[in-house]
């Protein structure tokens, strides 16, 4: 089975300096790919790359098989949905946030009435549809974010740092709640995090980079055990199998 997005000899840079190198990488359809590493290794320069808001200086990047370059950008972002770590929620309720997308492409009223409701109480926060975003906590914003996401329908969901700055039981209840909707949905997913026991609990394979290179992509507990060089075993505080 052919994978939702193929990438090959990625080169992006920010400004002279090269901050990502990607010789190949495919993402499964309907898998959870943790994207871990340092800080300034490259993980977010991946997912804005994958959002087409960088553009590399060189390689391929695949689309269900297709050339994702062939598309033009409005065309191709109604594919993805993209929740940043600060939820960038409009001065609105909560229930014209997570609509808003939804009325930006042009689905009826009657659907737009009917979805996000649903994704509302998906996300645990069906009860507060009439509230002012500036009134939510930390945890709610978040959850609010990921149903607006979500209710897009998205083949292509990117997370950057989607459980960051939350309290423990906040983080682990939607921790919790988003690995069970992402395996009700089956949406492809790629989050960055810097939390490994995270990365680990939500996503099949892991991808490691570290100073702006991929370095290894695998199962979590093959990544843990088998670290494939010295970096990625201190990355992740094991002693590398020689």
């Amino acid at each position: 089975m052919k994978p939702l997005v193929e990438i090959r000899d990625l080169l992006v840079k920010r400004g002279k300096h090269p901050a990502l190198r990607i010789e190949h990488l495919a993402i499964q359809n309907g898998e959870v790919l943790a994207v871990v590493g340092p800080n300034g290794a490259g993980k977010s320069t991946l997912l804005l790359t994958l959002a087409r808001l960088l553009k590399p200086e060189r390689g391929e990047i695949q689309f269900n098989g297709q050339q994702a370059r062939a598309e033009s950008d409005a065309v191709y972002r109604r594919r993805i949905a993209l929740v940043m770590q600060d939820p960038l929620l409009f001065d609105m309720s909560v229930f014209d946030n997570v609509a808003a997308g939804l009325r930006f492409r042009g689905m009826s009223k009657d659907e737009v009435q009917r979805k996000v409701p649903l994704w509302l109480e998906r996300l645990g926060v069906g009860h507060l549809a009439k509230r002012k975003a500036n009134q939510l906590s930390g945890g709610e914003a978040r959850r609010v974010s990921l149903a607006r996401a979500l209710a897009l329908e998205p083949q292509l969901l990117l997370l950057d740092e989607p459980f960051s700055a939350l309290d423990p039981p906040t983080r682990s209840s939607l921790l919790e709640d988003l690995g069970a909707l992402l395996k009700e949905t089956g949406t492809t997913t790629v989050f960055v995090t810097h939390d490994l026991p995270e990365a680990a609990q939500l996503a099949g394979r892991i991808a490691v980079i570290i100073g702006s290179r991929l370095r290894q992509v695998g199962k979590p507990g093959d990544v843990f055990s088998f670290p494939a060089d010295d970096d990625v075993a201190r990355f992740v505080n094991h002693k590398r199998v020689r």
